[in-house]
């Protein structure tokens, strides 16, 4: 009887880590190929705004973090540096800066989604036509299907 239970045990240890090394590693493994630092560079040529993510901020922890330096032109944002893998990562402007989850939640509705971030290490992501960044302050990144606050930053 105790191996059985000894048996259910390890392999149910077993299972849950493989289950939770999926969820962290999927989004590596299928993500795009990242725009080059050259080619966001030139990207953020027309920026009109631009701010930097930082590791430490209050919502942020060792699995959801964000940092290096974005740019906001009328038609995209452009980011340089690295983020957590996850999945479903969407990013919001905001009319207001908030620094963790609580505080998102509070402002998700009156947000504008801007489009999903599929890559780590840089990315380009083009702006939805009604979306004015002139008309938000903030910009944050937000893991979408876990509801976890990724990172986020004032640009004006």
């Amino acid at each position: 009887m105790f191996r059985f239970f000894r048996f259910l045990l390890t392999h149910g240890i077993a299972l849950a880590l493989g289950f939770v090394l999926g969820i962290y590693l999927l989004p590596i493994l299928i993500a795009p190929e990242a725009p080059s630092n050259s080619e966001v560079t030139a990207s953020s040529q027309q920026a009109i705004f631009s701010g930097a993510f930082r590791k430490d901020l209050p919502g942020s922890d060792f699995l959801h973090w964000g940092e290096g330096s974005f740019s906001i032109s009328k038609n995209r944002v452009s980011f340089m540096g690295s983020l957590a893998p996850g999945p479903d990562y969407q990013l919001y402007l905001t009319r207001e800066l908030a620094l963790t989850e609580q505080e998102f939640l509070l402002i998700k509705e009156e947000s504008a989604k801007a489009g999903p971030v599929v890559t780590f290490d840089n990315f380009i992501l083009e702006l939805p036509e009604n979306i004015n960044p002139a008309d938000f302050k903030a910009i944050i990144i937000w893991c979408e299907t876990f509801g976890e606050f990724i990172t986020a930053a004032s640009y004006q």
